[in-house]
């Protein structure tokens, strides 16, 4: 078990950023990477496909035998985590906004929250935004479009720019001095959106958190990698146009093989 892979996955490439910071601390771990490009955004879709979907990924998984699967993304943690959970035995860590750092440091008392309709909605960042609503005012920012244009990997166009213009400038008008990252595909947009936000707005996301609970659970459990050597990364789409392979690389920062997602995870 200690060699086995570690799964991370997302509704497209954002999960990259989360990704790379898994990388970062524990360099010794293998990783496989899926991004169903094919079906993103998943805030668009209903919670009965991305539950579909997210089962489907998972147990692609398995068949790899990974010890310990990542859901790199916020919109498939509101509407599949909780199902998921209960049937399947080893560690499952989900994306959780960088609300708490958020709440402790700010000195407004309100915090800006991006990230796509879906996960705004779901019943766990209602649970989450309400845990933290006696400390802080919480302003929730849908972002529509946003993760299409990294999916594109257009992320410093006069487009993009203007989204994200769209998005912040009301954050800043209502006195944020925090502005959380509730989409794994934003933190490739954040240079963008500290430019419009400013230097006295600080931007966050929770990707190294997300590491850190994972290198938690795997020593809790016994199964960190023992090896000395750099792992290996390995990457899947279920996108077949090859668009995914050219934004993957753009992200990851070097040239990298995608393979296909088998058929029967396609359907």
């Amino acid at each position: 078990m200690h060699t086995n892979p570690i799964g991370v996955f997302d509704s497209g490439v954002g999960g990259l950023s989360v990704l790379r910071e898994i990388r970062k601390l524990l360099p010794h771990e293998n990783l496989l990477y899926v991004a169903d490009s094919a079906h993103a955004p998943y805030g668009d879709k209903t919670k009965e496909f991305i539950l579909e979907r997210s089962t489907a990924i998972v147990d692609f998984f398995l068949n790899q035998h990974v010890k310990a699967i990542v859901v790199a993304c916020n919109t498939a943690t509101g509407a599949a985590v909780k199902e998921l959970r209960p049937n399947y035995t080893l560690p499952m860590i989900a994306m959780e906004p960088a609300v708490k750092p958020a709440s402790e440091r700010t000195q407004t008392g309100i915090i800006g929250v991006l990230a796509t309709s879906k996960t705004l909605s779901s019943n766990n960042f209602q649970v989450l935004f309400a845990r933290f609503a006696d400390q802080v005012k919480i302003l929730p920012q849908a972002c529509p479009g946003l993760v299409e244009q990294v999916e594109c990997g257009d992320l410093a166009s006069d487009k993009t720019r203007a989204l994200i213009a769209q998005y912040v400038r009301p954050l800043m008008a209502q006195n944020v001095d925090f502005i959380v990252l509730g989409c794994t595909h934003y933190p490739f947009l954040a240079p963008v959106i500290q430019e419009i936000a400013g230097a006295s707005i600080a931007v966050i996301d929770s990707g190294s958190a997300i590491a850190r609970e994972l290198k938690s659970r795997l020593e809790k459990t016994k199964i960190l990698s023992d090896r000395h050597n750099p792992g290996s990364v390995q990457f899947w789409s279920s996108d077949e146009t090859g668009k995914a392979k050219r934004v993957i690389s753009q992200l990851w920062g070097t040239d990298v093989e995608v393979g296909n997602m088998p058929e029967r995870v396609l359907a």
